[in-house]
């Protein structure tokens, strides 16, 4: 596994390169956790989810999370429920993205060059209406999405179904990713991975 110093690497030895977009090519976590919150608060289980938690989960569909979350406290919260309350937070939080510029300007020098896909845990209208509100719909030839395969992250499905979307085989496919439930998908799909550490994905670019 590769770090941030490798970022300008020129990809060369791979046909297709695959991004993470939550923490690894939008600053969107610091959003989704306020999501978290107020979803929570929303249903009665204010306070229990906390930040280091968090984004020790990230990466994970919110369903699941959910589950793990009522095993953790013998709650009863309904899923369905629960991740319909935090995507309507989290939509009302779209104008805080930004695109964290040095995997940006990484996916950009990519551009016509090699094809590139979005692999995420979130759903698709979340993550559509994320990159359209950072301005890069157009530079990935596929989005798959936590609704697009029956089991997320850590499993290596959503990967392995880019892949396939792009036509590369998953060893010719370089993945960037910031989770550890991400990164560990990638691995078990046999792909190579660079780990965007914390200090990028986590804090503004007008707080560093």
């Amino acid at each position: 596994m590769a770090n941030i110093g490798d970022i300008e690497m020129s990809a060369e030895g791979f046909d297709a390169v695959i991004f993470d977009c939550d923490g690894t090519l939008v600053h969107s976590m610091p959003s989704h956790f306020e999501a978290w919150c107020e979803a929570l608060s929303l249903h009665g289980a204010g306070g229990i989810f906390k930040e280091d938690v968090f984004y020790a989960m990230g990466g994970r569909p919110t369903k699941d999370i959910v589950v793990e979350i009522n095993d953790e406290y013998g709650l009863k919260l309904d899923p369905e429920k629960v991740a319909f309350s935090k995507r309507e937070a989290f939509l009302r939080k779209l104008d805080q993205l930004e695109l964290i510029d040095e995997v940006a300007e990484f996916a950009e020098s990519l551009r016509g060059k090699k094809p590139m896909a979005i692999a995420t845990g979130g759903t698709r209208l979340v993550i559509e209406k994320t990159l359209q509100a950072v301005g890069v719909s157009d530079l990935f030839e596929e989005v798959v999405t936590a609704d697009d395969v029956k089991i997320g992250k850590p499993a290596p499905d959503i990967f392995l179904k880019a892949a396939k979307l792009l036509g590369v085989a998953p060893e010719k496919c370089l993945v960037l990713e910031d989770a550890p439930a991400g990164v560990m998908a990638a691995q078990l799909a046999g792909m190579s991975v660079i780990s965007i550490p914390a200090p990028i994905r986590m804090v503004r670019k007008q707080e560093v």
